[in-house]
């Protein structure tokens, strides 16, 4: 296998998804492969799922890049909102590694997806205010100014009509109060409007699973 053909994997609160990605095009090399979320999601029963994933696909190479629903900090996860709160002041690295005898490197999932538009998707080479929003079980941003990005922004927690603004508008949001898609996307204009008036956004890239629907 190529040196460039990395396995990345996203640990979602409904479903932890991998794949193995040359890292010089962005390309998948493989199909992507997807398994539900235990529940509970603790470090614990998550880790088995990872070397599912990891067995399921086949990787032989020892890295492998993870997305976390988390606040990351050099591979310390600092909440868990969309996840088992056991993983809060967990070592993710650490754990990983650990447990599939590979090398992890994990960052916030949004800002992983971030990173991805920016070198191959709708912002490469876009200048000023760019700004990614995920839309799944909950919100996720990722910000980047002239090119950098600013790790952790997490706007999916600011504060929308009193509420946190997953819990007024995301996936889980419009399944919990059976809102018609008219009203999801009523809300969540209202969130992009309270976004703009926060980052004077250049361009907006919108992603995660609702974006497809």
């Amino acid at each position: 296998m190529s040196l460039s053909n990395i396995l990345g994997i996203d640990i979602g609160g409904s479903g932890i998804k991998g794949a193995i990605v040359d890292s010089e095009s962005g390309q998948l090399v493989t199909e992507r492969v997807k398994i539900k979320t235990p529940q509970p999601s603790t470090p614990e029963a998550v880790a088995i799922v990872v070397q599912q994933l990891i067995d399921e696909i086949g990787y032989d190479g020892e890295l492998i890049g993870c997305g976390f629903p988390a606040v990351i900090k050099n591979g310390v996860a600092y909440s868990a909102a969309n996840i088992h709160p056991a993983w809060k002041g967990t070592n993710i690295e650490e754990l990983l590694s650990e447990k599939t005898g590979r090398r992890f490197i994990v960052t916030n999932d949004a800002d992983a997806a971030g990173l991805s538009e920016m070198r191959f998707g709708k912002g490469k080479g876009v200048n000023g205010n760019v700004i990614l929003i995920t839309i799944g079980t909950g919100l996720g941003s990722a910000l980047f100014t002239d090119g950098h990005l600013v790790r952790n922004t997490e706007f999916g927690h600011a504060n929308l009509h009193g509420m946190i603004a997953e819990h007024y508008v995301s996936n889980t949001a419009r399944k919990k109060y059976k809102m018609s898609w008219k009203t999801f996307g009523r809300r969540f204009n209202e969130y992009l409007i309270m976004i703009e008036r926060i980052t004077s956004p250049d361009l907006i890239i919108l992603g995660g699973g609702v974006s497809n629907s």
